[in-house]
């Protein structure tokens, strides 16, 4: 295949680019239309991310988008320049194969509000979008929940059905038809998707009705029904949606490729959980997640050969394994694996031959300043500390399935067999905040965990819903939870009796762990040697001696720790003993010498970074949908939110949420449980509300508002805002009413016939031999009214305005019948282009919280 082997220049500020393959051609898209594909193309898209946060490492993705319709010869050059493309960046980047319907969640990632599948190709003057274009007809099937696609299909009633929702795009007037089935929040999603549209396609100039009951919209379905006939029949059911759950991803294959002779032998090496060492630097491998997504990784002396062969050896498995032909590929390099790969093993290293025990030592070692743990919510987040735990305590116990109030002198003497609530209050800016930790022991019974959720949930509601709940399980206590009892948290094995302590056995051991209060926890162990550690320190209560026994291998921090730590466990005077000068004693009440361990097990030094989920339920299992290069915005009123930071679990909890909310402690259980790298069930669960966010929280984000929320508007204030005077819906209502029966035949005609009733501006028969066989071709030309649409938000007001009206003013303060939210599109196209440094056309492409950004810098917010 002779390709043009030139490749196109990267402009290096931006961090989104897209190819579209022409010609056997590499032909930049324009950022405009970015997010439209057509189905008979190939594309290549290139992410650069230009500013991660400091605590994350990021590679750059490298995409080969096939559209459903797209011939061979395309698919063979979109391959060719991949390779070309390969070479030219380097192997620092991750590449994947996407395929039209099933692409992955880092590729819809870039297109918010979503992805536009258009039918055909782009034609001679590769045009993707024509802004302020009105002559068109085209009906646009959207789908999805966190991410969210449009395909044009056929304009007819039997495209509809009962769970989607189609947008009816007739130029002027845009119809947002909802399913009855639909929730309310893939209405609002799918709003948010038909307000883009507007603003890139039609300058914000197009009108939006929205039908959510068809006999309170009737205006908008006679429009709807001039285009698409009387519908006859019933609609039918929406296809079920075939989302992989937790359950079905939890399955992880790894297995070795390699050459035999002219054999290319794929053999099976392990199952969950995967350990990093399997991979050497030498090989390839494939890693078959249950046939959802296959990887490729590619160690760094691996050949040339092996290295070109990856995506066509990944094309052969999926073939082999009888998997879908839409299955998704992703090729990792050795040492610039995604994040999502790295996920799939139980520990991972940067440099998997230096591993240091400890893990996240560092981060912990650091003082603690509580004005920059308030002003640096990026190191709250890391420390996992909202301040040094010096705030307010309150602490109850969880007797009789009712909650007893613990006397402050017992804070921090925890039993085994109980469970407790503590309520921490601090304040941060001047705002009182909550934390309340159900800390659940070993011993604990079923009944007492129950009583502890509903006792908290008690709790919640005397606070009107503004407690941050983390769900803290014996052993695994976070850093703050260690810091409110100033390191003297002391957990007891429960013997007999009903109190904190129980009964005082004739010998007792316990653990001393930590050099500091918010890293110390003392654990009862059993008496016996093999409990030992050299690493640690440990006190020894007997009947009529007490030691404090410090191993070989313990610091200055850990004995000063220790030494106040043991105060609250007994008040007789205690012996030290070095480990290796023990009096016979010591080993007599232990039973007698036994083998123990003599170093630290290395800690997980783990190098993970955080990711965002959204949560739903399919048929009671939980389905994720992950959000990458995540932020704020991506956070949805509607929604149940996962973030995994991998040492706790965040579950955010949208205002709307609705009944959804009471599955959220279990979602986090069982993805906990169900993750192929075999975590911890002990791990932290952290339920955060909408609007009471903690900085451990928030300091996961690269920038937070903490007023977004107070301007957050329902689906039903975003619909009535956007829906503007009707000006334009009006207009074609009367041309419709002025139609009479025999100029569109009895009301039963459909497609572009009925369009042509309404625009009435040539020979029917010529109309419809330009259109030919797609409902969805713009219209040629038509004849405007002389009432013809202006702008929804200017049709108030005159559309041009000085800009000292508009700019640094309160929404009280703008001129009448200005819209606040849209208060720039009143400038005039030079002054917006003077004040914004680009058209208007260019702003309303960017993404959202692009514009929200430059609109607050500029004075437009």
């Amino acid at each position: 295949m002779d390709i043009n082997k030139d490749l196109p220049a990267i402009d290096s500020h931006r961090d989104l680019h897209i190819w579209i393959i022409e010609n056997l051609k590499m032909v930049p898209v324009p950022e405009r239309a970015y997010g439209n594909f057509f189905q008979e193309r190939c594309y290549i898209i290139l992410h650069v991310p230009q500013s991660p946060k400091a605590t994350q490492e990021v590679s750059s993705d490298l995409h080969y988008w096939i559209g459903k319709e797209a011939g061979a010869e395309a698919q063979g050059a979109t391959d060719a320049f991949m390779q070309l493309l390969e070479e030219a960046l380097g192997d620092r980047m991750v590449q994947h194969r996407e395929a039209q319907g099933h692409e992955s969640d880092c590729f819809h990632s870039y297109f918010r509000p979503g992805v536009i599948y258009r039918k055909g190709g782009p034609g001679s003057d590769l045009k993707h979008v024509e802004t302020n274009m009105y002559n068109i007809q085209r009906l646009l099937h959207i789908r999805g929940r966190k991410h969210v696609s449009a395909t044009e299909v056929e304009v007819s009633w039997n495209s509809f059905n009962k769970g989607d929702i189609f947008l009816l795009d007739l130029g002027k007037v845009m119809i947002q038809w909802n399913g009855p089935e639909t929730s309310i929040s893939e209405k609002s999603r799918g709003l948010a998707l038909t307000c883009s549209l507007r603003d890139r396609e039609r300058g914000g100039r197009a009108q939006i009705g929205v039908v959510d009951d068809e006999a309170e919209a009737s205006d908008l379905m006679q429009i709807m029904e001039a285009v698409l006939g009387c519908r006859v029949g019933s609609l039918r059911a929406a296809m079920p949606n075939r989302s992989i759950n937790q359950l079905q991803k939890a399955n992880v294959r790894l297995y070795h490729v390699y050459e035999r002779g002219k054999d290319l032998v794929v053999q099976e090496l392990a199952t969950r959980p995967l350990t990093q060492d399997l991979l050497q630097e030498k090989d390839s491998y494939i890693l078959d997640q249950c046939g959802f997504k296959i990887y490729v990784w590619r160690g760094r002396r691996s050949s040339l050969q092996e290295k070109k062969a990856a995506f066509s050896r990944a094309v052969g498995f999926i073939k082999a394994k009888g998997y879908p032909t839409y299955t998704s590929v992703e090729v990792v390099n050795d040492g610039a694996e995604s994040v999502a790969f790295k996920q799939l093993f139980r520990t991972w290293c940067k440099d998997l031959g230096s591993k240091k025990p400890g893990g996240t030592g560092k981060l912990i070692q650091v003082k603690l300043d509580v004005e920059k743990l308030h002003s640096q919510p990026e190191l709250a987040a890391q420390l996992r500390m909202v301040d040094d735990g010096s705030g307010k305590v309150e602490m109850w116990c969880i007797q009789n399935l009712a909650r007893q109030p613990v006397d402050p002198k017992q804070h921090g003497q925890l039993s085994s067999a109980s469970c407790y609530l503590v309520l921490y209050t601090y304040q941060k800016l001047g705002r009182i905040q909550y934390i309340l930790y159900l800390w659940q022991g070993h011993q604990a019974t079923a009944d007492e965990t129950k009583a502890l959720i509903c006792n908290a949930e008690e709790l919640d509601l005397m606070y009107q819903g503004a407690l941050v709940q983390v769900h803290v399980t014996m052993g695994s206590e976070p850093p703050h939870f260690l810091a409110i009892f100033q390191g003297q948290l002391v957990v007891f094995q429960e013997i007999t009796g009903d109190n904190g302590r129980g009964q005082s056995a004739p010998t007792r051991l316990f653990h001393v762990q930590g050099t500091e209060s918010h890293n110390t926890r003392t654990l009862e162990v059993p008496a016996r040697a093999s409990s030992l550690s050299s690493s640690d320190i440990f006190l020894l209560v007997t009947a009529d001696a007490c030691y404090l026994w410090f191993g070989k291998g313990c610091n200055g921090d850990q004995r000063e720790m220790a030494r106040m730590v043991v105060t609250v466990i007994s008040g007789n005077n205690k012996e030290t003993v070095l480990e290796g000068q023990e009096p016979p004693h010591f080993w007599e009440v232990l039973g007698g010498r036994a083998p123990y361990p003599s170093k630290r097990l290395p800690g997980e030094a783990s190098s993970f970074q955080p990711r965002l989920f959204e949560c739903s339920s399919q048929m009671g299992c939980l389905v994720l949908t992950e959000v990458v290069f995540f932020s704020q915005e991506d956070l949805d009123k509607y929604d149940i939110i996962l973030l995994d930071t991998w040492q706790e679990v965040f579950l955010w909890l949208g205002e709307a949420a609705g009944e959804w909310k009471k599955e959220a402690v279990a979602w986090g259980r069982e993805y906990l449980k169900t993750h192929p790298a075999g975590r911890s069930l002990d791990t932290p669960i952290v339920l955060v509300k909408q609007g009471h966010e903690p900085p451990t929280f928030t300091g996961w984000f690269f920038t937070w508002d903490p007023y977004k929320w107070m301007n957050n508007q329902s689906y039903e204030e975003v619909m009535e805002g956007s829906l503007g005077s009707g000006s334009a819906i009006s207009e074609i209502t009367r041309e419709i009413t002025e139609i009479t029966p025999s100029q569109w035949q009895g009301n039963r005609r459909t497609g572009p016939s009925a369009l042509l009733a309404l625009k009435g501006s040539r020979d029917s028969s010529q109309m419809e031999r330009e259109l030919g066989p797609s409902t969805s071709t713009r219209i040629a030309s038509t004849r405007t009214s002389a009432s013809s649409c202006v702008s929804d938000t200017c049709s108030a007001v005159s559309r041009n305005l000085p800009r000292e009206r508009l700019m640094h003013q309160a929404a009280s303060d703008l001129p009448p019948g200005v819209d606040p939210a849209r208060r720039e599109f009143y400038l005039s196209d030079s002054d917006f282009q003077d004040i914004f440094g680009k058209s208007k056309e260019e702003f309303y492409s960017m993404a959202k919280w692009k514009q929200q950004q430059e609109k607050k810098k500029l004075g437009f917010f």
